[in-house]
């Protein structure tokens, strides 16, 4: 079994689930912040160059699990695995938030959907160019919005025009 720790604790608006957004855009108008633990500030130098960071957080008022959700923008149950279910086997989550500006251990980001008091796992520098090239197919998604499955990083379409 891994033994984690949390690195620091994400400070939010939102109080109650009912509150928070559900995975909104890391350009949202909310803002937050994440005061990391003082003994691992070293662990923040050259983060400051980077407009925006993947949080991987505890999902730690998450109870229980269920191995089929409905999503809110379907009616239709889904394996837990193709959602963002926050009832998970593990309860970990994951977001990409915009950082605004770092001021010591303390990190200002914009675009939070986690509730107040959660426990930070990770912070990991976002890089566009680490994301694999389409096309990209999303599923149950694509079929809700009607949708074609989206272009690749270079704008070609499924059928490669």
């Amino acid at each position: 079994m891994a033994d984690m720790q949390p690195i620091g604790v994400i400070r939010t608006p939102y109080v109650e689930r009912r509150e928070a957004p559900r995975q909104p855009s890391a350009e949202a108008d909310e803002t937050g912040r994440i005061e990391v633990e003082p003994a691992l500030s070293d662990g923040l130098r050259d983060l400051d160059g980077f407009s925006h960071i993947t949080l991987v957080f505890l999902l730690d008022r998450s109870e229980g699990y269920e191995l089929e959700a409905t999503p809110p923008i379907d009616d239709r149950a889904h394996g837990v695995f193709a959602t963002r279910s926050p009832r998970r086997p593990n309860p970990i989550g994951i977001s990409t938030v915009r950082l605004e500006r770092i001021e010591g251990n303390v990190l200002h980001i914009r675009g939070p959907d986690m509730l107040d008091g959660t426990p930070l796992l990770d912070i990991k520098p976002y890089n566009p160019d680490l994301a694999p090239a389409g096309p990209f197919r999303c599923g149950w998604i694509d079929e809700v919005k009607g949708r074609a499955p989206r272009a690749d990083r270079d704008g070609r379409s499924a059928d490669g025009a």
